[in-house]
């Protein structure tokens, strides 16, 4: 699946054989065994991605396991996926089936219908301004759902970024030939203790990341991946305001979403810092792109 990279980015790492996807579909999905199937090139973290025919992709996570809860994940996302799917303004993926374990992969997959698009690409963006508004009418759509009186789970993003400070400070130790490990330091403690007033939590994506917004001729069409969707802290979803857009669109950003107070600002950057620190050490030597937009992430942190 990434013949680009001479490394595998996990060390539990299974990259599945378009054979193998085929012989799954053909037993669990008989509909479809006539369709063909191809690997797609791919940059993300978590899934092996395989077109199948024109409409559908196949969804295979690298690291996969036989244990009920990864089942479990798969079936939060597709639900995930038909709630946004009623209220956002752009297309979501739409789950299409959930594949079980078989010969040569002894995971949960997952179906979903094919979106036509490209993930985002700051230099292919004519207008980052016009890019941040449509963004954050999605993210506002996004917020705006009705929770039901749901809270942050537990785990995952969305909680107090305090519970985040003890990788934060491993992933510092470990990055000083990386980055300036000392100022993101002085920057993680002021996010981390930046204060939440309103504690209501709201519907989040969790990880707003360029590889997640897809675009056609230059304007959102969809947002993907949506296995770290929950409800929790809004500031989550200020994420691209630092991993992706520049500074006067950041400030767009800001002001369509209509984030008045500086903590609540200043708990977006914690979290795009998070994000960044802890992948810049883990992807530098086997994802290239993901290091990058590391690298472009806390140079914007630090501005």
């Amino acid at each position: 699946m990434r013949d680009d990279l001479a490394v595998k980015m996990h060390a539990d790492q299974l990259d599945v054989s378009a054979e193998v996807v085929a012989a799954l579909v053909a037993e669990q999905f008989p509909e479809w065994r006539a369709l063909p199937v191809r690997p797609l090139p791919s940059t993300g973290t978590v899934n092996g991605l395989f077109r199948l025919g024109a409409e559908i992709v196949l969804r295979f996570p690298l690291q996969p396991t036989a244990d009920p809860e990864l089942r479990a994940e798969l079936l939060r996302e597709q639900e995930h996926a038909r709630l946004l799917g009623r209220h956002l303004p752009i297309a979501v993926p739409e789950p299409l089936g959930l594949g079980e374990p078989g010969e040569g992969y002894p995971g949960t997959w997952t179906a979903y219908r094919w979106i036509p698009g490209e993930p985002i690409h700051p230099a292919h963006l004519g207008d980052l301004d016009a890019f941040a508004r449509d963004l954050a009418g999605v993210v506002t759509a996004l917020h705006a759902i009705d929770t039901g009186g749901r809270a942050w789970s537990g785990s995952g993003r969305g909680g107090p970024l305090a519970d985040q400070d003890d990788g934060v400070r491993a992933a510092l130790a470990v990055s000083g030939a990386l980055t300036d490990t000392a100022a993101l330091g002085q920057v993680w403690a002021r996010c981390r203790d930046a204060r939440r007033d309103d504690p209501a939590d709201v519907w989040i994506h969790g990880d707003l990341m360029p590889g997640n917004l897809l675009v056609r001729d230059g304007r959102l069409v969809a947002v993907i991946d949506l296995g770290t969707v929950g409800v929790g802290d809004p500031a989550v979803d200020l994420m691209p305001a630092w991993n992706l857009f520049d500074a006067g669109s950041r400030e767009t950003y800001r002001r369509v979403l209509g984030v008045d107070d500086d903590a609540t600002w200043e708990r977006g950057r914690g979290w795009a810092l998070v994000q960044a620190i802890n992948a810049l050490p883990y992807y530098v030597e086997t994802n290239p792109e993901m290091a990058a937009i590391a690298r472009h992430t806390l140079r914007a942190v630090l501005g």
